[in-house]
């Protein structure tokens, strides 16, 4: 039977007649159609299960036949040729003859002879020459409105957008746009293309204002249409919008049109409100409910995509092949195959036939959960169907499969694929990869490597899926088996993937295997493989495998000059594994060659020294740093430099230091803070460490403990007791308070002779589980001593004994002092005999002490004979042992040996 098709644009197109009913039952989804329903079901190509408006993408040129001055076109017109295209209309004018004759005649000579000329010269040409406009003018021929109109469709037809709008705007200045919209359908559809909104938006205003133009869902839809074929989610937002505040009522295919871009761009607010709208207006557009199931199912919203399938019940909606599949598509990607089986069977059962792409939308939903049993069987039924099994059915299986774990199934659909000339896609190839991976086939996987860049995958992305499967497997040590032929090729040529697979090797520590791969390379970039080198270098390190680092410098081809950054992270290799003198030679060896030190390698090797206890070298590097002008240290080195000088007692370095750290601006953070404090104690001012302390308080950071103690110290020292009590409070607080906290405040207070406030914080510190160290016992004795307590002095020292407290050589020599002090001979003779029996031998400050007491007990000849033991002994006498001496002369009235030995020190320089 021949078939007669007619194109009409879809603006034209309107329909809200039901002819049958749907029927949902609350247990099982049953669709009722009346007789003939689906007698003439138009085949619908669905390439994909989220489907597009397509029926409505497919009208080009809109015509509006209410128009009767505007002549049907053949589609011949379109095609391109050298032939006039007004001349080719010649051609039918002969088969509309009769239609056209009482038109004819009724046209005056002005009409006829604008026909001619029409007919007879291109109206491109003309217009581009500007000839065409100028003897239309100049003449004085009238030209109808219709002709116009027919000037502008033809240039719009062509693709001669510049020729549109400049013939449109002649057209203004002769009057020929009042109340026409065709032609200013026209001209939106140019501006459409264009994009120019801005300028659409004036020509509608236009159209109302100047040419009396009523507006319509056409003009918007144009409008609409050029943003849906350029997928402009916003533009056409905003016509849709604009249409319904204008109160114009949208139709079918503004609604199809307008919920397809929705569906691509994800927009799923905006598709809402339309949706609502099209509701509202009673208007029912099949894709529009496809467009809200699908985002809806795309995005998880499961409730609300069946919300939508209530609409359709609701909506009395004839449910047609696209409306199906992607029922069938959201029930399965809930994981609801059961309901999607029905949904199924109701399509079938409604007339249509059956469909392979409902059959492989339920095999995936299967798959994702790993039923292969019913994926299996699916297919079964879609061969019994009759429907031959395609390409996206063959690799949804090998997915499934893969899933599954199943290796001998996946392989099985895949070579049958491969058999029937379909191509996997990568998701194939990966899963296949992964199973073969896990079950050790590397010949099978080289196959399938082979088969991936046969259909034209890169072979940077097969390398990278090589890679990632066999590291998910667990079975990493097999790459170098598997990745040969074309791919190890392309990885010796190509450094990028060269730097990803020596990576991936020293990552999995196949460091030979790199180093291979590094020697027989065939790109040349000594920039880029300095950077890889290093790279690897530092890889090697972070994982700990300091040795390897070690194995892959000393593979490196060899330059005449180092490269700066690579020596760096060795020096502080070897610094790691203790091996200082490799870690020196290098540093030597830049020094030798004139490579001038940037900021990280004067810290590596000022750590290097450090570590190695140097800290005189480490010293010498920080001179050698500090004359190259352009090196500003690092908050990092910074610290470090703090720490030598307080470890070497270098207070003046110390404090320039602590100026330049305020100078540099940086901002502190907590470790700061604490080392600033604890290594710049002795070369501050106190009111200067006090502020530092107060700001990091201020800042909201934690002293540390080591912190506490030296600014309890500080305080102590300089007889601040009131800060010394708050700061100690506030460390008990804190939970900071240790050993060295009770003896640094027992200390203050014994030398602040404030024995109430040390006797207690010696109770406190025994009753807070703290053992009252030796120095705690030795400030007590100190101060007892000489406040003359001498009976809390015993108690102390038998504390000392009950505790089994080791005494050290300030405990003897405090007891020789306090016993010296009252002439108790006897006593300073048991000490001194105690002394030598724990095996301690007198120091200087012993025998200044012992000094001192013999002078004041009158034994002059005792202490002589002292100083003789002392120079036996290898000790050498100081400013107090002869100050001591002097004075016992000078108390026992022997001023002749007061001078002599007066003489003496003199000599001594002394």
């Amino acid at each position: 039977m021949a078939s007669i098709k007619c194109c009409v644009h879809l603006d034209t197109y309107e329909s809200n007649k039901l002819n049958s009913v749907l029927h949902f039952s609350d247990r099982n989804l049953i669709f009722a159609f009346t007789k003939n329903s689906f007698g003439h079901v138009k085949k619908v190509r669905v390439s994909r299960l989220d489907t597009d408006v397509s029926h409505y993408t497919n009208v080009d040129r809109p015509v509006n036949l209410s128009d009767d001055n505007v002549t049907l076109q053949n589609p011949k017109l379109h095609k391109k040729g050298k032939r006039s295209i007004w001349k080719r209309l010649d051609s039918m004018k002969n088969v509309a003859k009769d239609l056209k004759v009482s038109t004819i005649e009724n046209k005056n000579q002005q009409e006829i002879e604008l026909d001619r000329m029409i007919g007879c010269v291109d109206a491109k040409d003309m217009l581009l020459e500007n000839k065409f406009l100028e003897k239309i003018s100049s003449n004085g021929i009238e030209s109808s409105v219709g002709q116009c109109n027919s000037i502008l469709e033809k240039l719009e037809n062509s693709g001669h957008d510049d020729e549109v709008l400049k013939f449109f705007a002649w057209m203004r200045i002769n009057g020929k746009l009042t109340q026409n919209v065709n032609a200013y359908k026209l001209a939106l559809r140019v501006l459409g293309r264009r994009r120019d909104w801005k300028g659409a938006e004036r020509l509608i205003q236009e159209m109302q204002t100047e040419s009396r133009c009523e507006l319509s869902f056409q003009i918007f839809n144009t409008l609409i249409y050029s943003c849906h074929r350029q997928g402009l989610v916003g533009p056409g937002t905003k016509w849709f919008k604009m249409m319904l505040e204008t109160g114009i009522k949208p139709n079918v295919a503004t609604f199809g049109m307008i919920m397809s871009l929705y569906q691509k761009g994800g927009n799923i607010e905006e598709a809402e409100f339309s949706f609502s709208q099209m509701r509202n207006y009673r208007i029912f557009c099949h894709s529009a409910y496809s467009a809200m199931i699908t985002l809806y199912t795309r995005l998880g919203l499961y409730e609300k995509s069946d919300e939508i399938v209530e609409f359709l019940k609701k909506d009395r909606v004839i449910l047609n092949q696209e409306n199906w599949l992607v029922l069938l598509n959201a029930y399965s990607q809930q994981g609801k195959l059961d309901e999607a089986e029905k949904v199924l069977a109701s399509m079938h059962a409604a007339g249509f036939p059956p469909h392979i792409v409902a059959f492989n939308t339920l095999i995936t939903g299967y798959g994702k959960i790993s039923n292969m049993k019913d994926a299996k069987r699916i297919f079964q039924n879609l061969v019994s169907a009759g429907l031959k099994p395609d390409e996206s059915t063959y690799r949804t299986m090998i997915e499934g499969w893969g899933r599954a774990q199943n290796f001998k199934e996946a392989e099985w659909h895949y070579n049958e694929m491969i058999k029937l000339n379909f191509k996997p896609n990568s998701s194939n190839m990966y899963t296949m990869i992964n199973l073969q991976a896990k079950y050790g086939d590397e010949a099978g996987a080289m196959r399938i490597i082979e088969d991936m860049i046969m259909i034209g995958c890169q072979l940077s992305s097969v390398l990278s899926i090589v890679l990632q499967a066999y590291e998910k497997a667990e079975q990493f040590d097999k790459v170098p088996y598997v990745v040969k032929g074309l791919l190890y090729n392309h990885v010796l040529n190509n450094q990028t993937s060269c730097s990803i697979l020596v990576m991936a090797y020293v990552k999995h520590g196949l460091v030979d295997d790199a180093i291979k791969v590094l020697g027989i390379k065939k790109w040349k970039d000594k920039m880029f493989e300095d950077s890889l080198y290093h790279l690897l270098i530092c890889t090697c390190k972070e994982l700990g495998n300091l040795y390897d680092s070690i194995k892959i410098y000393t593979s490196m081809p060899k330059h005449d000059k180092a490269n700066l950054h690579i020596t760096c992270t060795m020096i502080d290799v070897y610094s790691c594994l203790s091996q200082f003198k490799e870690a020196e030679n290098l540093y030597i060896n830049l020094k030798s060659k004139g490579i001038a030190l940037d900021l990280i390698a004067f810290s590596v090797v000022v750590r290097m020294y450090v570590k190695s206890g140097s800290l005189n070298d480490a010293c010498s590097v920080l001179d050698v740093m500090e004359k190259q002008k352009d090196i500003v240290p690092d908050i990092y080195l910074f610290r470090d430099m703090l720490r030598i000088y307080q470890r070497l007692g270098m207070i003046s370095k110390l404090a320039d230091l602590y100026y330049k750290v305020l100078k540099a601006g940086f901002s502190w953070d907590q470790e700061m803070y604490n080392c600033v404090i604890n290594c710049c104690a002795r070369a501050l001012p106190v009111d200067e460490l006090s502020r530092l302390f107060n700001d990091m308080i201020q800042h909201g950071f934690s002293p540390n403990t080591t912190t506490f103690n030296v600014i309890l110290d500080v305080y102590a020292k300089s007889g601040l007791f009131k800060k010394v009590r708050q700061v100690f409070w506030m460390a008990k607080k804190q939970g900071m308070v240790d050993v060295i906290s009770y003896n640094t405040v027992v200390a203050a207070y014994g030398k602040g002779k404030d024995l109430r406030n040390m006797a207690y914080f010696a109770r406190r510190m025994k009753f807070n589980g703290f053992s009252v160290s030796l120095e705690a016992y030795n400030c007590m004795l100190d101060a007892y001593g000489k406040a003359g307590e001498m009976e809390k002095f015993k108690n102390v020292l038998l504390r000392m004994k009950e505790s089994n407290c080791g005494l050290d050589h300030y405990t003897f020599n405090i007891m020789i002092n306090i016993y010296g002090e009252k002439r108790w001979i006897e006593e300073v003779g048991d000490v001194l005999m105690e002394l030598k029996e724990s095996g301690l031998k007198p120091d200087l400050c012993s025998y200044n002490s012992l000094i001192k007491a013999y002078g004041i007990a009158g034994m002059v000849e005792d202490a002589v004979d002292l100083v003789k033991e002392m120079r036996k002994n290898g000790i050498d006498p100081d400013r107090i042992t002869y100050t001591n001496l002097i004075a016992a002369f000078q108390k026992n009235d022997m001023m002749l040996e007061a001078l002599k030995w007066s003489l003496w020190m003199k000599q001594l320089g002394m």
